[in-house]
């Protein structure tokens, strides 16, 4: 019997791996610290299933894990994490500039970020920038989209 299949990011980290990553930083830059109990509130999943993760990617060296004690992104697993907010903010953005409603955006975001690739993204950072220069165009585009 094979095992369960974990889906596989753009980036080549799973996409749950990807999850964690995102919350930590975004819960050491607001908070100044990540916890299990903040990052499982923040994930609205169970202690022991954070623990599990957050030992996993100390043993992948992303992060420094002390039990009762928080922990801290690697150098390695900050420029990831860093890689994943970027796309997940550029993505949010390239689809608000098309004039979608937020509850829209936060779902496909959700749901494409683990699968675009680096030349999609690439060609929707381009366009994102030309739709911020030229708000002309971005009325028309809204125009035809709502």
């Amino acid at each position: 019997m094979r095992g369960k299949k974990t889906p596989q990011s753009a980036l080549g980290s799973s996409a749950a791996v990807e999850d964690y990553l995102e919350r930590i930083l975004e819960l050491i830059n607001s908070k100044g610290y990540a916890r299990v109990v903040d990052i499982a509130a923040a994930l609205r999943i169970s202690q022991a299933s954070v623990t599990n993760m957050v030992q996993r990617l100390d043993a992948e060296r992303l992060l420094k894990y002390e039990k009762y004690r928080g922990l801290i992104l690697t150098g390695v697993g900050k420029n990831l994490a860093r890689k994943i907010a970027h796309r997940h903010k550029l993505l949010t953005e390239f689809l608000r500039l098309l004039g979608l409603d937020d509850r829209v955006i936060y779902h496909d975001v959700e749901g494409m970020e683990h699968h675009v690739s680096p030349a999609t993204l690439r060609a929707s950072e381009a366009l994102t920038a030309q739709l911020r220069r030229r708000p002309g165009l971005r009325a028309q585009l809204e125009a035809t989209v709502t």
